[in-house]
């Protein structure tokens, strides 16, 4: 059966209302006010902003109407006009039509939309396939207003989210369900101040059953907060999401679709004869539990993850003699699968080696937080494995293509979702990794001439996520598109007058080793004033900006992963040249969750800057900001602190610590 997940449902939802269209049978003809508006006092600088917004669905017909007035005010507005329309296709199981439109001039021209809208494969997984409908309304300019309709057909419950990137100056919402369903409907809502969802039962009349309704009108709705490091945008919006649920409590919910849920997969498991074979062939008896399960795992690794390639067409599959997959065996016949395929049949073969080992599926926690009380099972997106090793469970991740043994990927760090135990199901939490984990070491060993030009090797390894993200970035491209992506990673560093070039990659696909990029550098890195040369203490930190920009916070600060990030920069200067100053040897902390330390060294002819800066949580509330934002500031500030070098016949002593 196709399971859509949660995080399909929210691209729909939010598209829905980032790039919608509607159920009526005409269009809105503007008035004087909206036809000369040319910007929004309660959004100064909007590159767009809704007009009206409407959302209708039907249960009877499986539909979703959707209608959008959405008026242009610059330049970047105009980007609301090409429109990409997510859907989920498999056996027909959900499409879109019904697209019109037509754009309206500021002097009142309409241009009727009259292009079609062409479809286009986004992504194909185990669920099926990720399509979008594109198009582009015609002749938009600024001053424009866009308004555009179209139809989604589709049997879930609607998921209202009510806020977007723009301001909404009305939105209109309607629910009416399937009038054959008898189980109960609830929902979770986050509602602006005055807002009320309306809901009741319009009685049947003759042969017409009645019928349940959930009605919503809301107006002056503010974009959603834009601020660093924000939670996930879903998990603190205005939104409304209902489900059906025939339990008598949210603990009911979970443990019988929990069950549900577990013994399906167990099935699909297994482990059975294919996995069971190879596993005795893989593994040996005498090796300890840990020697097993890296063995294993290292065979998962190796197998094609279709996450980071072309998915295979079933003509492709029909003729490579392929079956479709409905167990493990099928995907190790493959040696290919999706992450959640290729995490399964991690725990297949563990069990087929005699361990312990569990299916955990965890909320994506880079667009949302597990909630436990949105009894809807759509919300989790991916499966991990936990496995107990010589008494201890241990958390993996086989599905996120070289992530290192023993570790997860930061989107299933500190993530909720349920698990299988031994003769159960739970709901549960993935633990957090320490900072040590992640860790970023730059070093840089220059030689530097009296006018600042310098040259010389800069080298940086990086574990953990860092080291995953850019083995990711690698799946995704060639090596001409890496060395670019990491050329680009470091200029966006270093001082601008600087040449870079990658001389060296290490390690790229191997996940249980640090992975090193080396670099030769060349060029412009200080500045000069009279006799005086400035250098950049830290060359890592040449064109870092301010991490945080407002002096106040509404919404937590939510950092992805704990970290370290260790500096270390020496420099070879002339003999004609002197320190004049060098910045003091500080250390700030903040609550003992970061730390912050630089110092620095020097002989004759070389000076060394090092810098260590060590994060050691991902989530601070907003009562906490004021302190952390000092504690920004106050490294930022440090970091600006320069090297101040002078020629020798200036007659200047160093003055460490100026």
């Amino acid at each position: 059966m196709l399971q859509i997940s949660y995080r399909q449902l929210y691209r729909l939802a939010l598209f829905l209302l980032l790039a919608p269209l509607c159920a009526r049978a005409q269009f809105t003809d503007p008035t004087p006010a909206e036809l000369s508006m040319t910007s929004l006092p309660q959004a100064p600088g909007a590159p767009a902003v809704y007009l009206f917004y409407e959302q209708m669905s039907d249960g009877d017909n499986f539909m979703t109407s959707v209608y959008v007035r959405l008026k242009v005010l610059t330049e970047k507005g105009k980007d609301y006009g090409n429109v990409e329309l997510p859907y989920y296709w498999a056996d027909s199981y959900m499409s879109v039509d019904s697209i019109s439109g037509r754009t309206i001039h500021a002097d009142g021209t309409i241009v009727p939309l009259k292009e079609k809208a062409y479809a286009k494969m986004v992504e194909k997984n185990v669920d099926g396939k990720v399509m979008e409908k594109i198009f582009s309304m015609p002749s938009v300019e600024v001053g424009s207003i866009l308004e555009y309709r179209f139809k989604v057909h589709f049997g879930y419950t609607p998921a209202w989210r009510i806020q977007s990137q723009l301001y909404i100056l009305k939105a209109h919402y309607n629910w009416r369900p399937h009038s054959g369903s008898t189980n109960a409907i609830e929902w979770v809502s986050r509602l602006p101040n005055g807002a009320e969802l309306n809901h009741g039962e319009v009685p049947g009349a003759g042969l017409t059953a009645s019928r349940k309704f959930f009605d919503l009108t809301v107006a002056d709705i503010p974009p959603a907060p834009n601020e660093e490091y924000m939670p996930p945008l879903d998990s603190f919006t205005y939104r409304v999401l209902f489900y059906y649920h025939s339990a008598t409590s949210k603990e009911e919910f979970w443990r019988t679709q929990g069950r549900v849920w577990s013994k399906d997969l167990d099935q699909y498991i297994g482990p059975h004869d294919g996995v069971k074979a190879a596993t005795r062939q893989l593994v040996s008896p005498s090796d300890t539990e840990e020697a097993k399960l890296r063995k294993i795992y290292a065979s998962v690794m190796g197998m094609e993850n279709t996450d980071f390639t072309r998915e295979h067409t079933t003509a492709e599959d029909r003729a490579a003699g392929l079956k479709k997959i409905k167990t493990t065996d099928d995907v190790l016949a493959r040696k290919s699968g999706d992450r959640n395929e290729l995490a399964r049949l991690f725990v297949a073969m563990a069990r087929a080696a005699g361990l312990k080992a569990y299916v955990m599926r965890v909320v994506n926690r880079d667009h949302n937080l597990f909630s436990a009380s949105y009894v809807d099972f759509r919300q989790l997106d991916d499966d991990i494995a936990i496995v107990d090793i010589d008494g201890k469970e241990r958390y993996f991740d086989p599905g996120q293509r070289l992530c290192d043994f023993g570790h997860l990927a930061w989107k299933h760090t500190r993530a909720g979702g349920i698990r299988q135990t031994e003769k159960d199901t739970q709901l549960a939490q993935t633990p957090g990794e320490s900072y040590k984990s992640s860790n970023v070491k730059r070093i840089g060993d220059l030689q530097m001439d009296e006018h600042g030009e310098v040259t010389g090797k800069l080298d940086l390894s990086f574990t953990g996520d860092p080291a995953l993200h850019w083995r990711q970035v690698a799946l995704r491209g060639d090596d001409t598109s890496l060395n670019k992506a990491l050329r680009e990673s470091l200029e966006a560093m270093i001082p601008q007058g600087l040449e870079v070039r990658v001389t060296g990659v290490d390690g790229i696909a191997e996940y249980d080793n640090p992975l090193a990029v080396h670099y030769e550098v060349s060029g412009m890195a200080g500045s000069s004033t009279g006799r005086r040369l400035l250098m950049p203490a830290d060359l890592f930190r040449a064109q870092a900006r301010p991490t945080f920009s407002a002096k106040q916070r509404t919404l937590p600060v939510y950092f992805h992963y704990t970290s370290i990030t260790q500096d270390a920069i020496r420099i070879t200067f002339p003999s004609t040249m002197k320190i004049e100053s060098l910045p003091a040897k500080e250390d700030i902390l903040y609550k003992k969750i970061a730390t912050y330390n630089v110092s620095a060294d020097q002989t004759p002819t070389t000076y060394t800057v090092r810098r260590n800066m060590a994060l050691g949580d991902i989530l601070f509330q907003p009562a906490d900001y004021p302190e952390l934002l000092s504690f920004y500031n106050k490294l930022e500030t440090k970091d600006q602190e320069p090297v101040v070098l002078v020629h020798a016949d200036a007659g200047a002593g160093a003055k460490p610590g100026r």
